[in-house]
């Protein structure tokens, strides 16, 4: 089964199992101020690891992110349609 997902509104890091058993982190740096509080919570960890890890807001923490990363922006049009951007 595959978890559903939400915003870590008050959590930064949530853990969840895809279909396949795999790990994916959802990690939301929305509520970060300095970048030494990421540290506080093992970012390392996380970056570096096998699993997947999707980022919301990780312009706060851009100086640490990995080169090798896939960045996804979603943009919203006038008449709210959305635009996915992959770099």
């Amino acid at each position: 089964a595959i978890d559903i997902t939400s915003s870590p509104t008050f959590t930064l890091v949530n853990e969840y199992k895809t279909g396949e058993g795999d790990q994916l982190f959802h990690i939301d740096f929305y509520r970060i101020k300095k970048l030494e509080e990421v540290f506080d919570f093992g970012v390392e960890e996380y970056l570096t690891g096998e699993h997947y890890c999707f980022m919301e807001w990780p312009e706060l923490v851009e100086d640490i992110l990995p080169e090798d990363i896939v960045k996804v922006k979603i943009t919203t049009g006038q008449k709210e349609e959305r635009y996915l951007t992959v770099s």
